[in-house]
């Protein structure tokens, strides 16, 4: 990232990558440690919702839809091409690309978790780069190309969802709930990192 935009970011911006390993090797350390925590937590749950992880979960997603521009909903319904191309990359490229990763990244199955997380950091990499490419093509702006790039690499709801259930199926100290939580945190860092691909992309293409 330059050195001009970090210096615009806040401190806790800034050093986000950092605060998000430490919170990983934190909280990977507490449940080595002391691995009765996991009754103090399994204290919160209400049949198989957890409560401290939904409020975590909901304060997660509220951000991003925090600041929805819900009055500009017009303008984006105008733009046929860009919103075709945005609904093709979330509901047809997204699943299919997933589908493919998993045949590759599953065929150990023993290794599942290292599995679901290599997918997961690949489908952010490679929708990133389609999508990109793909919203030059259709004559979007550089804008809208990065706006729709790190849509489709990104995706919240579906991680908060794979979260929660995977807590309420297999428990809170499960090896799968593990993985689910272990993913977006590592899924974050690659994404700050996608941000200098997209300046580099706004540089050589628009």
């Amino acid at each position: 990232m330059s050195e001009s935009i970090a210096k615009k970011m806040s401190f806790l911006d800034r050093f986000l990558t950092l605060w998000i390993f430490l919170a990983m090797f934190a909280g990977v350390g507490w449940g080595y440690l002391f691995p009765g925590i996991v009754n103090f937590w399994n204290a919160f749950q209400y049949n198989t919702t957890n409560i401290p992880i939904a409020i975590g979960l909901i304060l997660m997603m509220y951000p991003p839809l925090a600041k929805v521009r819900y009055e500009e909903l017009g303008e984006v319904f105008k733009n046929y091409r860009v919103l075709t191309l945005s609904l093709i990359q979330n509901w047809v490229i997204g699943p299919v690309l997933m589908f493919v990763l998993a045949v590759v990244f599953l065929r150990g199955y023993p290794a599942y978790m290292v599995g679901l997380i290599m997918i997961g950091l690949a489908r952010c990499i490679a929708m990133f780069l389609i999508s990109f490419f793909l919203s030059k093509k259709v004559g979007a702006t550089y804008a809208q190309s990065a706006t729709l790039s790190f849509t489709a690499a990104s995706n919240n709801f579906e991680l908060a969802i794979a979260i929660a259930v995977a807590v309420a199926v297999f428990g809170i100290n499960s090896g799968q709930a593990f993985a689910a939580v272990i993913g977006p945190l590592v899924e974050v860092p690659v994404l700050i990192g996608l941000v200098n691909v997209a300046l580099k992309l706004r540089e050589k293409y628009f």
